[in-house]
């Protein structure tokens, strides 16, 4: 049929054309009457040929015509695929195609048609452009786009709902009915999901439930030419279902236990519950409750964002004492899940928990935090204030004992006994420190004695309450002044008072003068002030040039206190508008505070005890020689009697003219020998030294030099009777004093003075400087 529509065009197209130019011609013979040439046109009609035909090459694709009539005419045609897919026949016109076209490739071609003279090829015509169209057939299947779709869609959405759209295309000629029309077929997952003619996919049930499936994947069809065979193509589409809050959390256990020590600080953590929930994360809200049990107020349980386990912590401490176990029942729900999607019948999910409580080794516990005493200031009666207690809460039931650990303001204010008994060691000073306070530690007393290492601290607060023990005292402003012509009446200052104790709340203070007899007066204020003014005025600068005004400060205390203070004021030269002019210097007083004061006299008293020390040492020195000296005595009597002991004797009964008991008191009330023996002791005297006769005098004198020997502390015998028993075989060669004058001995020989004249010449031998001449 297209065969046939294409050869009537061909063939009525030169019909046409005739008409068409005669008319024509026509009309320009009857507007230009002067011209004699008429005008040539082009006869043809648009080109079409089917593409890929498969009769053989070269396919008649149309003809060309001109109104020229040359038989030296010839046509050509030129353009891109002139001559190379199209040629025409030159001498009639007809074009031709030298291959088959595919109009998905191209669907038009234009060329340029030309008419010349074959003899000297000058255009007959002027060109002229046509357009040959390649005409479509059914020759292509629907493409899809992609190979593979993607989409998604909520578990257990309703029937029909969007899922996705899938696309394919035709590279037929759309105009072509049936050429280009793209149909959808799901022939793979057609149970669950459906598509329509535009590519749109949707569910064709409701309860696809992504904890049973959560990924489908299904092939969807594209054809074209609807109602026959047409040509098809496939695509995969992959659907995945999206979690709604559609499932309650379950326990993975239908019990817990745990272990706990008594001492978990409030707020710790017990121990974790564990749940299972099939929804994905950020659909799970699990909140726990309980639903059993008498410990609610005891424990909480709290829910983890991340791990959604139940955390159980204690709302309050722990006693093992008390309580060791607790058991209780949870439940676990989801308050967020949607209840349309809701799936009934599941049981509720309940655990039992139970929580063990272990024993441990507490602190002392005290009865009342915190202390508080109140004492009166300066009460010598009050030693004890009250008391602190505490208690071993383990079931051991230790005894406690008390200990001070910090103390403000620190000092021994404050004592606590071993019993926890607060006590005061003397009386408190409220204007030192209105309160005082102590930490009190409480430790238990071990099987074996020892204190144990864990303790706990309590704070006790003493507050002292005011007495009215101080006077108020003058608070001293700038310097007084007043002119010396001072009219009465005149105010000199304003004074104040300050007080140590509290504010009476009775009043204000009260002021008045020591005594009447000067030229100044005292005026209440009556809030707690007072003006000093002029009584008579006119003062004389010749007569003093300063006044010492006393006031008496009370305080309206219970009881009663008062204060005399001193006002210095000075009289002072002033001009006709009252302005001092000129007034004396006076010298500042120099206020010491009572702690500089305790510190002077403490080093007052330091320095008196240390000369003290010093002049007793000296005494006891003193002391020391004066005993020398009086043995220095008692031995001078013995050489006194030695060296006068020359005398014819009346016989054994003569004892007028020599006491032996001076030698014997000597001995008795001299000082002892030292058990340490002398080198001189050790040197055996020759025997040939003392007579067969010696009496009882000379063995006497034996015992002494023996003695004298023997105790370095005792002075030398430098007698002609002691040294004749010194023989030439002593190693102590001469022990003659008369040359130790030139020796290098410090020994004070001072005491010779006070053996009489008799030693006159050796105490001045001895106690002269070597180098002095001595007369003998």
């Amino acid at each position: 049929m297209n065969h046939l529509i294409l050869l009537f065009s061909l063939f009525l197209a030169p019909a046409f054309a005739d008409k068409e130019s005669q008319k024509t011609n026509q009309n320009f013979s009857s507007n230009n009457a002067s011209h004699k040439r008429l005008k040539r046109d082009w006869i043809w009609n648009q080109m079409h040929i089917k593409e890929e035909i498969d009769t053989p090459l070269p396919h008649h694709v149309g003809k060309i015509t001109s109104s020229v009539r040359n038989n030296n005419a010839k046509y050509i045609i030129e353009g891109e695929y002139a001559n190379t897919i199209f040629k025409v026949e030159e001498t009639s016109g007809d074009v031709y195609a030298f291959e088959r076209l595919d109009r998905e490739k191209k669907a038009e071609y234009e060329l340029t048609a030309l008419i010349i003279d074959r003899r000297n090829n000058q255009s007959l015509e002027p060109p002229s452009k046509f357009i040959i169209k390649v005409y479509d057939i059914n020759d292509n299947a629907p493409v899809f786009v992609q190979k593979v779709f993607n989409g998604s869609v909520p578990e257990m959405s309703p029937v029909g709902t969007s899922v996705t759209k899938v696309t394919a295309v035709d590279a037929d000629d759309p105009t072509v009915t049936g050429h280009a029309t793209v149909t959808y077929q799901v022939i793979k997952g057609d149970k669950y999901f459906t598509v329509d003619d535009s590519g749109v996919i949707s569910t064709t049930r409701a309860d696809l439930d992504r904890e049973n499936q959560s990924t489908y994947e299904i092939i969807v069809k594209a054809k074209d030419a609807p109602g026959s065979s047409g040509d098809s193509s496939t695509a995969t589409v992959i659907i995945t279902l999206t979690d709604i809050n559609d499932n309650f959390p379950v326990f993975k256990h239908p019990s817990f236990h745990f272990k706990v020590p008594e001492n978990i600080s409030v707020g710790g953590e017990v121990g974790r519950v564990k749940v299972e929930d099939v929804d994905e994360p950020q659909h799970r809200n699990t909140k726990y409750s309980f639903v059993r049990g008498d410990y609610r107020d005891t424990f909480e349980i709290v829910a983890n964002p991340f791990t959604n386990e139940g955390i159980i912590r204690p709302k309050k401490p722990l006693d093992f004492e008390k309580v060791a176990e607790y058991r209780f029942d949870i439940e676990a729900t989801d308050p967020t899940v949607d209840l349309r999607y809701f799936k009934s019948g599941g049981s509720r999910s309940i655990s039992t928990v139970t929580i063990e409580v272990t024993d441990v080794d507490e602190p002392p516990v005290f009865t009342k935090l915190p202390y508080e005493f109140k004492v009166r200031e300066n009460d010598p009666e009050i030693r004890t204030l009250g008391s602190v207690w505490a208690h071993d809460p383990d079931a051991a039931k230790r005894k406690i004992r008390f200990i001070r650990r910090r103390a403000s303001p620190n000092g021994d204010y404050i004592r606590v006994s071993d019993t926890g008994i607060i006590q005061l060691p003397k009386p408190l000073d409220r204007e030192f420190s209105s309160s005082y306070n102590i930490t009190v530690a409480a430790q238990e007393i071990l099987e074996d004695g020892r204190l144990s290492d864990r303790e706990s601290h309590a704070q006790v607060h003493v507050i002292v309450t005011d007495e009215n023990d101080n006077a108020p005292e003058l608070v001293y402003p700038e310097e007084p002044r007043v002119c010396e012509n001072a009219a009465p009446g005149k105010v000199i200052i304003r004074i104040s008072a300050t007080d140590k104790d509290e504010i009476s709340p009775r009043g204000f203070f009260k002021y008045s003068l020591a005594t009447e007899d000067s030229n100044f007066s005292l005026v209440e204020n009556y809030d707690n002030t007072a003006n000093i003014t002029v009584k008579y005025g006119q003062f004389n600068r010749e007569l003093a040039k300063i006044h010492y005004l006393p006031v008496i400060i009370s305080d309206n205390g219970d009881p009663e206190l008062s204060s005399t203070n001193t006002l210095v004021i000075s009289v002072c030269k002033c001009n006709e508008k009252g302005n001092f002019t000129f007034c004396e210097e006076r010298a500042k007083q120099v206020g010491v505070s009572i702690q500089a004061l305790v510190a002077i006299f403490i080093c007052i008293f330091t320095i008196i005890v240390f000369f003290a020390v010093i002049a007793l040492l000296i005494l006891l020195r003193k002391r020391h020689k004066k005993d020398l000296s009086g043995l220095g005595r008692n031995v001078a009597e013995i050489h006194e009697q030695l060296v006068t002991y020359d005398e014819e004797g009346g016989g054994e009964m003569d004892t007028t003219s020599y006491d032996v008991s001076v030698l014997n008191s000597a001995r008795k009330n001299g000082i002892k020998p030292e058990a340490v023996p002398s080198p001189y002791a050790q040197v055996q005297k020759p025997p040939g030294n003392i007579t067969s006769g010696a009496g009882e005098m000379e063995m006497m004198i034996e015992v002494k030099k023996d003695e004298a020997d023997n105790d370095r502390d005792l002075l030398p015998y430098d007698t002609l009777h002691i040294y004749g028993y010194e023989g030439a075989e002593s190693i102590a060669e001469s022990l003659s004093s008369l040359e130790s004058g030139s020796s290098d001995s410090d020994i004070d020989y001072d005491f010779l003075n006070d053996w009489g004249p008799r030693f006159k010449m050796l105490a001045e031998l001895y106690g002269s400087e070597p180098n002095e001449d001595f007369v003998y």
